[in-house]
């Protein structure tokens, strides 16, 4: 920035006072511009600025798209309903586990029998109903009806059981809760502890023997409420949509609030960014309580257009006969994914698919390669972003390893930035001004982005708690007195803008794609084990797919003073066939 003032400075100067003419005015500005270090800044220009251009033309298109939505009022369902106008009878989505296939209309109708049914059972704008059951299209018809009455669906992961399962539906102040027949005894389990007001719904098999006293059937229910379109709240683009559950780095999850401008932001920047047809068939095996799996991957259906084939479960063994089936043309994953097909045995299936592009996040650089070749895929459409964060990342040029890029020749486009960092506590690290300090390519830094809460690519929606929302902003980042989201992640970038995921802050371990708080599973090693000090923290074991955990107790302080400590390691495994 200072070179371009320079050279401003010296035009102004050779041509308005000096009076030399154009032809010796221009040579003079670039060997000046060259020789005090332009030239590098030129090669950077050269290699990315078609990328940097497609990225602001992705960018002003959706911000161009959402500025409408606000002005019209829009929502998810009604983005919806244009997209059933255009594709009525087009196949929306495509359960794998029982071959079902619903249309456009068929989606729209029976999520207009789940707003009907909740408003004759008396649930009105603003209530929340938590949602916990397994991947079916169903699922996304029960959110997406709920939304359109403006009652907001709380997305429970249907791993969670117990204590965890109960602060989740209570933060929430769901009044109700729908959950799949698979997890009952989950939810027996834990149904005095939930209140006797919270109303019970089950879809799918129903045992009246079996679920909690007072619960209902919901598919009965659903078969006989009207298929037509209710009256609609007064909802706008900015409201509350549903809430995604994060893992939080020192405790119990956290309820994001995902409002209508963010699912469709999500949804769009990866649908343009990657450039994506609506004739294109995505396959999604990742689960619909994360926003992978229910923004990226479903969203794709209800705003444009595409066919979705949702599956239960991710199966190894199976992938690739699904998208051979299905003739799916994009897949989505998360780095373990990779992993685990790249240790399945070589079957034919495996290039007789027509998968052009993978699409998610994860995927390490030592198998990224191995992981395009091994199966004829053309792009690996990486992508960096948290449910709640303002800072996402798209890998755009397919460049190996990285999981998007900031531009270098326009940074003020997208004002993201990586920022030093204290490497033991992770504290922000400031100058003499009190800003924080911009890091150099190649310099590890936490990734942060400019919080501006009337632009709605830049704003941040938080969580539930307003604490935990807090605790994500800091003050005087760019500049001072403004604030930015803290992302929490360590990330690298080099000289053409490229970002590397490095490291995650905070006291957290991967397992199958989720991170998980270790603070929470040493509260429950310590009711289990009967062990009063417990500290947990994950490490990698070579060779295997494995996460393992030291666990250290403090049993007495011996007469000379020393502190005698037990230590066990506990290992979890994490299959590499069909799990």
């Amino acid at each position: 920035m200072m070179r371009l003032a320079c050279c401003t400075a010296l035009l102004f100067v050779l041509r308005l006072l000096v009076g030399l003419p154009w032809y010796q005015v221009l040579p003079a500005i670039l060997i000046f511009y060259l020789g005090s270090g332009g030239w590098s800044f030129l090669q950077i220009f050269a290699r990315t600025v078609g990328r940097d251009l497609h990225a602001a033309v992705v960018l002003l298109r959706v911000k161009m798209n959402v500025r409408r939505h606000l002005r019209e009022k829009n929502t998810i369902p009604k983005i919806f309903a244009e997209t059933v106008r255009r594709h009525g009878d087009k196949t929306a989505l495509i359960f794998e586990g029982t071959g079902e296939r619903w249309t456009f209309r068929q989606l729209d109708e029976y999520s207009n029998r789940v707003a009907n049914l909740l408003l004759e059972r008396g649930f009105r704008e603003g209530d929340v109903v938590a949602l916990f059951m397994e991947n079916r299209s169903q699922y996304v018809g029960l959110w997406l009806g709920m939304a359109k009455i403006g009652v907001e669906a709380a997305l429970i992961n249907f791993n969670l059981r117990l204590e965890a399962l109960v602060h989740c539906v209570t933060i929430s102040n769901a009044k109700a809760v729908v959950f799949g027949s698979e997890l009952t005894d989950a939810v027996s389990e834990v149904h005095s502890s939930m209140g006797k007001a919270v109303q019970m719904f089950c879809s799918g098999e129903w045992d009246p023997k079996r679920v909690p006293q007072g619960t209902e059937c919901l598919e009965p229910l659903l078969d006989g409420a009207p298929s037509h379109l209710p009256s609609r709240p007064q909802r706008c683009f900015t409201d509350r949509l549903f809430y995604i559950y994060t893992s939080g780095t020192t405790g119990m999850p956290k309820a994001a609030i995902v409002v209508h401008s963010r699912y469709y932001r999500m949804a769009a920047l990866v649908y343009y960014g990657f450039k994506m047809t609506s004739d294109d068939v995505l396959y999604d095996c990742l689960p619909l309580y994360h926003s992978a799996g229910n923004i990226v991957g479903v969203g794709q259906c209800l705003i444009h257009g595409m066919t979705v084939v949702i599956r239960k479960k991710f199966s190894a063994s199976r992938f690739w006969d699904d998208c051979v089936k299905y003739n799916c043309t994009i897949v989505q994953y998360i780095g373990e994914i990779c992993r685990y097909l790249l240790n399945q045995p070589v079957r034919d299936t495996e290039q007789q698919h027509q998968v052009r592009m993978a699409l998610g996040n994860g995927l390490r650089q030592s198998i990224w390669e191995e992981f395009m070749n091994r199966f004829n895929i053309s792009q690996i459409a990486e992508f960096y972003g948290a449910t709640e964060c303002n800072c996402s990342l798209g890998n755009f040029d397919n460049k190996v390893g990285a999981c998007g890029f900031n531009s270098q020749i326009l940074p003020f486009i997208y004002p993201i930035r990586l920022v030093r960092v204290d490497e033991e506590t992770m504290e922000l690290i400031r100058g003499p001004d009190g800003v924080c300090i911009p890091c150099k390519p190649g310099e590890p830094g936490q990734l942060v982005g400019r919080i501006i809460q009337n632009d709605p690519l830049r704003r941040f929606d938080g969580y539930v708690n307003q604490s935990a929302t807090s605790k994500k902003i800091a003050q005087s980042v760019f500049k001072k007195g403004d604030s930015a989201y803290l992302s929490g992640d360590v990330l690298i970038m080099d000289e053409n803008g490229h970002m590397y995921f490095k490291d995650r802050t905070g006291d957290t371990f991967r397992w199958k794609g989720e991170n998980v708080s270790t603070t929470e599973v040493e509260g429950t090693l310590s009711r289990l084990l009967d062990m009063k000090d417990v500290v947990v923290y994950g490490v990698e074991v070579p060779g295997y797919w494995r996460v393992s955990w030291e666990i250290y107790r403090t049993c007495h302080i011996g007469s000379k003073g020393k502190i005698t400590i037990t230590g066990i390691t506990i290992y979890w495994g994490c299959r590499d066939t069909d799990e």
